[in-house]
């Protein structure tokens, strides 16, 4: 199986180059790859790959993620999240190879507390949303082999993530306040990553479970109670800090006005996934604990 990979170089590009090794050759690419192309924005480039290579499936990790900014650049944030996944849906066709694209719990307005399933009613309150919900249509509407991969509060030990602002944060300051009103899970990109693989071995052997699916840790938390796991796990290792997790202090997300207002209830229900592909999706705690260990192991050698 000969699979394509954009956006190697996120958090969850990186995680899918292990995971998707299992399947077969895979060519994994990067906006700065030029030759062949992974600039999403190269309209022309990305064909001439596609075409090139001629895979059985393609993989679509790379996204605008810059919430904020996509208010002031919204041609852009469009154009890499809309358009150039239409692009890749229609050359998928073509093709004949399956489409893996991954969207946002952005797409909803966070209002209530009950967990979102496919079948809600998609109304972003941000223009990131609204670009990920064009994509997620655009994919439906061009191609017939494909899987949406929903997801939210996605962190991998790669990179930068919430529980290393916190611990930067807590390191340095006498005073800490978090958002205590917004709610989800947050989950591994290294959990997508085997997700991914496993879901697109079933799939291509079986057409029919094709269509959109929610994919989360089980469990739900506050940005407040997540800190505060993060802060704990960090004391019981030794780690030095200026504000404890006990010393932590709530506020209301209106208290950190932002260019982008954010959903409240993040929460997703993946039922539909877990029962048609046989899943267990693990709480939210057993990857973070994982990830933690081995941030602060790396922190204190």
């Amino acid at each position: 199986m000969k699979v394509l990979l954009f956006g190697s170089d996120g958090q969850l590009g990186w995680e899918l180059q292990r995971s998707l090794s299992v399947l077969g050759e895979v060519t994994a690419l990067s906006r700065s790859d030029s030759e062949p192309c992974g600039d999403l924005v190269d309209h022309a480039g990305i064909v001439k790959t596609i075409r090139q290579l001629g895979p059985d499936l393609i993989v679509n990790a790379a996204a605008y993620t810059a919430v904020d900014r996509a208010e002031s650049e919204r041609e852009l944030a469009r154009e890499v999240n809309a358009l150039a996944v239409g692009l890749l849906a229609e050359e998928a066709r073509r093709c004949g190879a399956w489409l893996i694209h991954y969207s946002t719990d952005y797409v909803f307005n966070g209002s209530g507390s009950k967990a979102w399933t496919e079948q809600d009613a998609p109304d972003p309150l941000n223009w990131y949303g609204a670009t990920k919900l064009e994509g997620e249509r655009l994919v439906q509407d061009l191609c017939k082999r494909y899987v949406l991969l929903r997801t939210g509060w996605v962190y991998a030990s790669r990179g930068g993530n919430f529980a290393r602002t916190m611990l930067r944060l807590a390191g340095e300051r006498d005073e800490l306040k978090v958002v205590d009103d917004q709610i989800g899970a947050p989950t591994g990109a290294d959990l997508i990553a085997d997700v991914t693989a496993h879901v697109a071995r079933r799939v291509m052997a079986n057409p029919e479970l094709a269509g959109l699916y929610h994919v989360s840790a089980s469990g739900d938390t506050s940005w407040l109670d997540y800190a505060r796991f993060v802060l704990e796990a960090a004391e019981r290792s030794g780690v030095a800090l200026k504000t404890r997790a006990a010393m932590l202090q709530g506020v209301p997300s209106s208290a950190s006005p932002s260019a982008a207002p954010r959903p409240l209830n993040s929460r997703m229900d993946s039922t539909k996934l877990r029962r048609a592909f046989g899943f267990h999706l693990p709480p939210w705690q057993l990857g973070v604990a994982r990830m933690l260990a081995e941030t602060l192991n790396k922190a204190n050698p």
